[in-house]
């Protein structure tokens, strides 16, 4: 799949030493094809890691895709470099008037507040508005995934006593699924997060799906038919070497619980730390992000300007 993106993106680089096909502005043009218009609004703190990490994914497949890379107005990013936000990156206010095959709504590691406190979230809802007229599938990301049930279904999410950390088996509830053509009946996926979202505040709610489930950590992947969305609260997108950096983070932070600071259950070999993680998940994420897209591609109007309607 050749993803366009700026050559001077950090991600450009490093995709095309792993061999994913990236694609410059004047072979794109030369393509008499409609590249699908995927946007990642992105929440995390370390932009750079996380664009990486989701245009690998994206970018994995035979379609084109035209990556656009869209902040918070009026959040400014303490992690990242104002030139790097400058020159990559587009305000939701600038880009609420077009339309995109697909969004993805990456996480935010504001979990411990209650969505009406999160300074954007008055502006995130303008946007998860706009998703219903603009957007032609809408992908939401652990917070991201969470602030979509909260705000279309008003369904709330809830603190952990613990942080849910490691590598956790989920079962795969629906083979038939366009979204896990290829899965496994069980699928190692990392998790990392202080809150969850309960199958039983689910209910019968028409139009909402559990795909992946754990008994130990609760709902992985939810389908939105009526919002043509995906809820993912786990994190597929993570490179070998995440969930390490964030237990040596909350080391040298000295942890946010006063018993301890758990290794990731089932990610070093030996529960050694100083061991090499073996990656056990990135098949599963490409075959998720690329069914994803292949969804997009097949039910995604070729007017750009009917998507939404």
């Amino acid at each position: 799949m050749p993803i366009r993106i700026p050559e001077a993106l950090p991600a450009h680089d490093i995709l095309r030493d792993e061999g994913v096909m990236v694609m410059g502005e004047d072979t794109a043009t030369r393509q008499d094809i409609r590249p699908l218009r995927i946007a990642l609004l992105n929440l995390m703190p370390m932009k750079i890691a996380t664009e990486t990490q989701f245009a690998r994914l994206i970018g994995a497949g035979p379609i084109q895709i035209e990556l656009t890379l869209v902040r918070m107005s009026d959040h400014e990013s303490r992690h990242t470099s104002r030139e790097h936000m400058e020159a990559f990156y587009r305000p939701t206010s600038d880009v609420m008037s077009e339309r995109f095959d697909g969004l993805v709504i990456t996480g935010a590691p504001i979990e411990h507040l209650p969505f009406e406190a999160v300074t954007y979230w008055d502006e995130l809802r303008r946007v998860m508005d706009w998703t219903r007229t603009h957007v032609h599938s809408t992908f939401g990301v652990c917070w991201g995934g969470m602030a979509l049930l909260k705000h279309f279904h008003g369904i709330e999410k809830h603190v952990l006593p613990r942080k849910h950390f490691g590598i956790f088996r989920h079962r795969n509830l629906d083979p038939a699924s366009p979204y896990l053509r290829g899965f496994s009946d069980e699928v190692p996926v990392p998790v990392s997060r202080w809150t969850e979202v309960r199958r039983e505040d689910l209910g019968q709610r028409s139009g909402l799906s559990v795909l992946l489930d754990s008994a130990e950590v609760g709902p992985c992947l939810i389908e939105d038919h009526a919002e043509r969305a995906l809820y993912v609260f786990n994190h597929f997108e993570y490179d070998s070497g995440t969930l390490a950096g964030e237990y040596r983070r909350d080391l040298a932070n000295g942890g946010q619980t006063g018993d301890g600071i758990a290794l990731p259950r089932d990610y070093f070999p030996g529960d050694d730390p100083d061991a090499v993680p073996l990656n056990r998940w990135r098949s599963h994420a490409h075959l998720l992000y690329g069914n994803w897209i292949n969804q997009i591609y097949q039910t995604t109007p070729y007017d750009v300007s009917q998507i939404g309607s």
